[in-house]
């Protein structure tokens, strides 16, 4: 028995699902560019067994939890550590029988494939996770974890991941990527640039963030060239243990172009913590600027994922504290938010900004436009929420017509579940040549080209843009 049906995400008119297959099976087995995700470099630095099956799957994936919970079922018992102290349930084995008890409500979603699919391919299930099965299923991993063939620098080089990028605070100390490279393991694990904490008024402790910043770097942060200095040292740090990108999550894609007086003045008033909403935002949309400026500079592809409002429960986020399920994608304007940005430095050459979102109705309207003519844009792929068959079919649809295929960057599994990174990649690639096969169908696409698009969407796009 198997969970999976091997034509999964596939057209259905035969003569177009074969091509599909064809198309797939030519990129089945290409290596894994990941250059853009959660999973924490101390796994590999570190190179343990991993936990338990529950520490693997349930609790640390949010896309897990957060559909548990929408059934009432609550964080505490998942396992989810709390924030402030509280109790969590510690025996993995009664996670994993809740999981597996509610294992239904993934019916027809995406984590449904890529749990299926870790379960078979990684762990060789056979047998469709229950009520009935929990403890067999739990004890078939639990055995394979305690082997060395499933450590995770053996499953890094098992799944066939030739690049991963993890992503990094800007007052990170790196430890872990300095205990990777020390080890002499070959494992290309990379990290990425994310100044959130730095950049962003209302992050928590954002003026003590910032001191410790400027310490980190041998400036005098509270200054705002001492400021920007800091970044710049920090940036080059990242680069000296690998980084090829930086990684903006803010609210929205607003940017801004403030003269030097103008900024210096603003962020005074951001670090006494006096500055009102608006003019926190108006900082944020300065320093998206003032990191392009930098890219310029220093090479780093630079990622904006805008259109999240974090942390939307106000009770779980002082009980868990940030990242538990709870950011909701939010409307999100492109087309006047990056204009300042884009007209300091949108048709410079050598810059990449990538571009994410949330809100599928600005791909077609605004996102697919704005890469399809600026120099300097690249779509990122379908991302969180719309990383599905439907979603990614939807990207491709609403973006090729105008922005072509060599305007986007491929595929990132974007995740914190590891054993999701195979399966993640498996379904852009089937999406993908199930897209291409329907172009060949319908004489759009000559399939020798769909052949070689394909290549590109797999592995090329994403190694070129994120230069990995």
């Amino acid at each position: 028995m198997t969970l999976l049906d091997e034509d999964r995400l596939f057209p259905v008119e035969p003569s177009v699902r074969a091509l599909a297959r064809s198309l797939y099976e030519s990129v089945r087995t290409l290596p894994i560019i990941s250059p853009h995700g959660h999973t924490d470099p101390r796994w590999f630095a570190e190179n343990d067994p991993f936990p338990d099956p529950a520490q693997l799957f349930v609790t640390p994936d949010h896309y897990v939890f957060r559909m548990l919970h929408s059934q009432g079922i609550p964080l505490e018992a998942l396992g989810v550590p709390r924030a402030d102290g509280g109790v969590t349930e510690g025996d993995p084995r009664k996670i994993w029988r809740l999981f597996a008890e509610s294992y239904h409500l993934f019916r027809g979603t995406p984590s449904r494939i890529w749990i299926d699919h870790a379960l078979q391919d990684v762990f060789g299930v056979t047998k469709h996770l229950s009520a009935q099965t929990a403890d067999l299923i739990y004890d078939q991993i639990a055995d394979c974890l305690a082997q060395d063939a499933y450590r995770p620098r053996a499953l890094f080089e098992r799944f066939g991941i030739e690049a991963i990028s993890t992503t990094e605070s800007a007052i990170d100390d790196l430890c872990w990527h300095k205990m990777i490279r020390e080890s002499g393991w070959s494992g290309k694990v990379v990290t990425a640039y994310r100044p959130d904490a730095v950049v962003d008024p209302d992050f928590p402790e954002f003026a003590s963030n910032v001191a410790r910043m400027g310490e980190l770097a041998g400036e005098d942060a509270t200054t705002w060239s001492g400021y920007l200095a800091a970044h710049r040292n920090r940036r080059a740090f990242f680069k000296s243990y690998g980084a090829t990108s930086t990684d903006h999550g803010h609210p929205t894609a607003k940017t801004a172009d403030l003269s030097a007086d103008a900024a210096a003045l603003l962020f005074d008033k951001c670090l006494m913590g006096t500055c009102s909403p608006e003019e926190a935002e108006t900082f944020r949309g300065q320093m998206l600027t003032e990191m392009a400026r930098m890219s310029l500079d220093d090479g780093l592809v630079m990622q904006i994922h805008p259109g999240a409002h974090r942390n939307h429960s106000a009770d779980i986020f002082v009980k868990f504290g940030r990242d538990k399920g709870y950011d909701i994608p939010t409307r999100t304007d492109y087309v006047s938010a990056l204009k300042p940005l884009l007209d300091a430095v949108g048709n410079a050459p050598g810059l990449t900004i990538i571009l994410f979102t949330l809100d599928e109705t600005s791909y077609a309207r605004e996102l697919a436009p704005l890469a399809g003519v600026y120099p300097a844009l690249k779509l990122g792929p379908p991302w969180w929420f719309h990383d599905s068959y439907e979603g990614i079919r939807r990207f491709r649809e609403m973006t090729t017509e105008t922005a072509g295929f060599y305007n986007t960057v491929g595929f990132n599994d974007d995740t914190r579940a590891f054993c999701s990174i195979p399966a993640r990649h498996d379904v852009a690639r089937r999406v993908d040549c199930g897209y291409l096969a329907t172009l060949v169908a319908t004489g759009r696409m000559l399939a020798d080209d769909a052949f070689e698009v394909a290549q590109d969407l797999s592995y090329r796009l994403a190694k070129q843009a994120y230069k990995l």
